[in-house]
């Protein structure tokens, strides 16, 4: 039996299809990577994201021990407590507040999204009773939503952004100021309710939020892992900062036991090998995700983020082309999965590794929980089997020829610390992923080109007449014509 516990989570690997042997390899490989040194500097503040010259120590948002990090001979852990202190007296003072808007984009969005609508149903939850809203889209549809059923006199906005210059973001934050001001909010009003987390405190303030409102973000965190940060702050805000610093716990146990724990034991590293291995053999291109648990309904959508953001890359660190990198993720809540894209998993030609994720405890408090609980474990539990061991037929449209990996992650329950513990545990494997294939798993310069052309285009859109410009091409100019209604057609 291949399995392992940790952070009180447990992970069954017995469906990969890996045989003893075959582990050993793969664990020779880890060796020869020093996938256990490469973490330990992470750990320690060393420059691991080479390309911008910059530490990696979102780990250090959750290090709840007494151990210093330092960044360039300075202690972060004492400016980190700060920022706890802030968000504990923010949380301490915000009562009367009916809505809270969270304003960011990618990283900013999609990590306190998820644990928010993870946490808001669960039986025992104690909460503050606020309508969250995420604004992300810079489709104006997604603000309308919010403003029609959110009161401008009892709101908080909360704007994330690093460098207090992204567009969406922006752009969106200025639309909701505009929205209090013309729904009766005084300009101290304003003042009072508009709160920024970001590494640029000057245009945080030029944008008029005050100091005292603005919660300092660092260099060496980037977006996806910024979750345990005040990035967070919508989560502590909604139910308690004790609560928050669970989320925080789960994570920091996760954390300790991929830097202690031995390699063969290691779940991230296990986890990681696991998929390598999928992809040598099988030549895999896309994962699933299947979250058991409704609960979880968006952690596919922040995993997509986690790994092909990192990982979605064809060269490695010294700008060699790479063998493997990541594979498209996808996923959504089981057992919808089932009437969805299951079809293509069972009898597919493509090999899809899937990760199963489900909680042995029930999620609901309704008086049919106990049996609509154990109908769902009863379907994780029957796919993952269906997919490894199949099902022979002499009847070619009924046979299905199994040996279709999976890994079961099983939670106790669901709650703030094992969704910290869960969380960390892929955040940390993308730490591996990044080591085994030789990428940098810390910057994304891939999403630069869109945005610098959208600029040009954006210009050309406003101004009448032809399209005149060096940077948009025969097709794009001749679909900016048509928007702007110059030709009939494309």
């Amino acid at each position: 039996m291949t399995n392992f516990s940790s952070a009180g989570i447990l992970l069954d690997l017995n469906y990969q299809g890996i045989t003893p042997s075959q582990w050993g390899l793969l664990l020779e490989k880890a060796s020869q990577a020093k996938i256990a040194q490469r973490v330990a500097a992470m750990f320690a503040g060393d420059i691991l994201n080479q390309s911008e010259a910059r530490p990696v120590l979102h780990t250090a948002l959750r290090n709840l021990s007494n151990t210093p990090v330092y960044v360039n001979a300075q202690d972060v852990m004492s400016e980190v407590r700060m920022v706890w202190e802030k968000m504990r007296i923010l949380c301490d003072e915000c009562d009367g507040i009916t809505d809270l808007i969270h304003i960011g984009i990618g990283g900013s969005v999609f990590g306190p999204e998820l644990v928010v609508r993870a946490l808001e149903n669960l039986p025992k939850t104690k909460s503050r009773g606020m309508r969250i809203h995420f604004a992300a889209n810079i489709d104006a549809e997604e603000l309308s939503r919010i403003f029609k059923v959110a009161n401008p006199l009892t709101t908080k906005v909360i704007i994330v952004s690093k460098t207090f210059s992204t567009t969406e973001t922006l752009m969106n934050a200025i639309a909701v100021k505009n929205w209090l001001q013309t729904n009766g909010c005084s300009i101290e009003h304003i003042e009072n309710c508009l709160i920024a987390v970001t590494a640029n405190i000057n245009k945080a303030n030029d944008f008029g939020i005050v100091k005292e409102n603005i919660f300092p973000f660092w260099d060496w965190v980037g977006g996806r892992f910024s979750v345990w940060s005040a990035v967070g702050l919508c989560i502590a805000l909604q139910y308690g900062f004790d609560v928050f610093m669970e989320f925080l716990k789960g994570a920091h146990s996760m954390d300790e036991d991929f830097r202690n724990i031995p390699q063969e034991r290691n779940l991230p590293i296990l986890m990681a090998l696991a998929l390598i291995h999928q992809q040598r053999k099988y030549g895999v291109d896309a994962y699933a995700l299947i979250p058991y648990a409704n609960a979880l309904s968006l952690m596919p959508l922040w995993l997509q983020q986690l790994e092909m953001e990192s990982h979605g890359k064809r060269v490695g660190h010294h700008g060699d082309p790479i063998t493997y990198s990541s594979p498209v993720v996808f996923g959504s809540v089981g057992s919808n999965a089932q009437h969805s894209y299951f079809q293509l998993l069972h009898q597919g030609k493509q090999i899809i590794p899937v990760d199963f994720v489900t909680v042995i405890e029930p999620m609901s408090d309704i008086p049919e929980a106990e049996m609509h609980h154990r109908v769902l474990m009863a379907n994780c539990l029957a796919q993952a089997q269906a997919l490894a061991l199949g099902k022979a037929s002499d009847i070619p449209n009924e046979a299905y020829l199994g040996g279709k990996p999976s890994n079961l992650i099983l939670l106790p329950k669901l709650d703030a610390y094992h969704l910290g513990v869960l969380l960390a545990l892929y955040e940390n494997r993308a730490v591996a992923l990044g080591i085994l294939w030789g990428i940098n798993s810390f910057d994304q310069p891939g999403v630069e080109l869109g945005k610098q052309l959208a600029k040009p285009i954006d210009q050309a859109l406003q101004q009448p007449g032809p399209v005149e410009c060096g940077l948009i091409d025969q097709i794009t100019s001749q679909r900016i014509q048509f928007l702007k209604g110059m030709t009939p057609s494309l």
